[in-house]
């Protein structure tokens, strides 16, 4: 069933109020892999009454008193993507349309969608019940955080939305636990995953430096965030507290990860895999076409790219989903009216992170002194692809599938590193799982910029281009590589990108044309160097392009198309591979 979204549909329902209102900078879609959703159902199941309001008018209060006032909380979310990346370029152009609103214009969601919906709520209800934060745009900006598009140090967006509460991450355990704590008129001061304001600060957990001082200081900044960085560990991390003005931001340690067990409850809570009708009213929304049809088979990533938020957000360590929690997923799909026999994506941040895991981790957290997968692969990490290949085989031989495809990123480098089913890995997904292209992120070239983002090497991107071009010629398929590269990285020159033109020219064959420019995200490590111009692990000083007509020509330097010779044709006609 849809969660309601009219009073009609409360009625329909049997309620005769609300406990929980969720209001969504996104369209409503009833989707595993929607926030809002999940965090409905998660709610209902547990017994509390849930409605949603998506996209609100801030102009008018005929959306945000539709539903009435819940008894117990207010849910806020910019929705899927950070309301300022989903609005804005990273040359801070406003987007014209936007996946997830009805009709595909953006003209439904604000600027700081969390700040605006909250200003909505106290605006039409006073004295009214808690406001609590959620969604990635609350999650990354949960502290002091740089705000690439003021350009300045924010507060923790807590005390700019005047919340109540904030639920951080992937935060199901974290707001079922805050929801009984309300209802039972009890504190939820204790909540894991959760931040609220405190006039007194918790003598118990680490002190960061205050809002005040990382907003003047470079060096309190960086501070923060490495403490910040290290303690995001639901196995290992402390509990923070940072000074805003006379108050403070108090932040309690991650909520636990959800077990296996846990987690296939998630994706067997019924969703319908559409958009509501009371929204679709006003058009479809585009992000449907990809996910409607497509399984998660994991959460989190321990890949650690310096500019990715994925595991600030969704964690560091991988949690996955059981083959027959997956198998259930695939036959619901399949059993939908208009499936056509095409899975579009098997796999979650990085598609071949299903299965692989290091015990050590699972049992005592992530390591601080040492990454999971550079500059080498850790011994310790199980990068064994055994199980996701017995996955695949068991989703394409279900009856009514055509293709399934594996979409999302894939670490090339673990590929490698696994000498049992790496090499059988990569035959399978070349064979039976690319849709004419695969689609990988080595995002840069040069050794000095790779290091930055923390991503492997170019020896190992070009010895994949290699094997996948001799599967490839080998199964007798016409497929091709693409990839996606960053411009105007922290440390990035226009050298260092005529260098990248050159090595794609000559070594990889290929004029790229999918190149974006960097954008720094809040609370990761390439916002922190590209607003201190400094790598904060070593101290060094960083060039850092801010002016955005250099950022441009950074981009042009690696996608103005010239006439080039890759043994004697472009990379995407070629016949023979070599």
């Amino acid at each position: 069933m849809f969660i309601p979204t009219t009073k009609n549909e409360i009625k329909k329902i049997g309620w005769d109020a609300l406990d929980v209102i969720l209001v969504s900078g996104d369209s409503y879609i009833d989707s595993p892999y929607v926030g809002t959703a999940i965090i409905g159902k998660i709610l209902m199941k547990a017994g509390f009454r849930v409605g949603i309001i998506a996209q609100p008018d801030i102009k008018s209060e005929k959306d945000i008193t539709r539903l009435g006032e819940p008894e117990l909380f207010w849910g806020v979310s910019g929705g899927c993507i950070d309301s300022m990346v989903a609005n804005y370029t990273a040359l801070k152009k406003f987007r014209k349309s936007d996946d997830y609103t009805p009709g595909g214009m953006n003209n439904r969601r604000p600027d700081r969608a969390v700040l605006a919906y909250s200003n909505l709520i106290r605006r039409y209800f006073k004295n009214t019940a808690p406001i609590v934060l959620g969604g990635v745009e609350a999650s990354l900006r949960r502290v002091a955080h740089y705000d690439y598009w003021s350009n300045k140090i924010r507060r923790s967006i807590l005390f700019d939305a005047k919340a109540d509460y904030l639920v951080y991450g992937m935060a199901e355990r974290a707001v079922v636990e805050l929801a009984e704590s309300l209802s039972r008129n009890k504190s939820a001061e204790k909540v894991r995953g959760i931040c609220f304001i405190s006039k007194e600060k918790n003598e118990n957990f680490i002190e960061l430096p205050s809002y005040e001082e990382v907003s003047k200081d470079k060096n309190k900044f960086s501070e923060m965030f490495l403490a910040f960085s290290k303690n995001n560990d639901p196995q290992s991390a402390k509990g923070l507290v940072q000074k805003h003005d006379k108050r403070y931001l108090i932040h309690n340690p991650p909520a636990k990860y959800l077990t296996t067990e846990e987690l296939d409850a998630v994706y067997d809570l019924g969703f319908e895999r559409s958009q509501s009708p009371y929204y679709e009213k006003s058009g479809k929304v585009k992000a449907l076409e990809t996910i409607k049809f497509s399984i998660s088979t994991h959460r989190g990533c321990y890949g650690q790219c310096s500019f990715c938020s994925i595991a600030v957000h969704e964690g560091a360590t991988v949690r996955c989903r059981s083959e027959e929690s997956i198998i259930r997923e695939a036959r619901e799909i399949i059993s939908l009216p208009d499936f056509k026999g095409y899975i579009n994506d098997v796999g979650g941040p990085t598609a071949n992170m299903y299965g692989c895991e290091c015990e050590k981790k699972i049992n005592t957290g992530i390591c601080n002194e040492k990454n999971c997968l550079t500059p080498v692969i850790c011994p310790q990490m199980n990068t064994n692809h055994n199980r996701q290949i017995l996955l695949l085989e068991k989703l394409r031989k279900l009856p009514g599938v055509k293709k399934v495809f594996v979409a999302s990123g894939i670490r090339y480098d673990m590929i490698f590193s696994d000498k049992i089913s790496g090499e059988k890995y990569l035959w399978e997904i070349v064979e039976h799982h690319v849709s004419g292209q695969m689609k990988i992120a080595p995002e840069h070239t040069e050794g000095k910029i790779l290091k930055l983002m923390n991503k492997p090497d170019k020896d190992i991107l070009i010895r994949f281009r290699k094997e996948f071009y001799k599967i490839t010629k080998a199964v007798g398929k016409n497929q091709f590589l693409t990839f996606y590269l960053i411009a105007a990285h922290p440390g990035c020159t226009e050298k260092d990108m005529k260098d990248l033109k050159e090595f794609m020219n000559n070594v990889m064959k290929i004029q790229p044309e999918q190149v974006q420019i960097f954008t720094p995200l809040p609370s990761t490590l390439s916002a922190l160097m590209y607003y201190t111009e400094q790598n904060p692990l070593t101290g060094e000083e960083l060039f850092v392009e801010k002016d955005g007509n250099r950022k441009e020509k950074q981009k042009k330097i690696v996608t103005e198309k010239k006439r080039f010779i890759a043994h004697g044709t472009h990379e995407k006609t070629r016949k023979n591979y070599k």
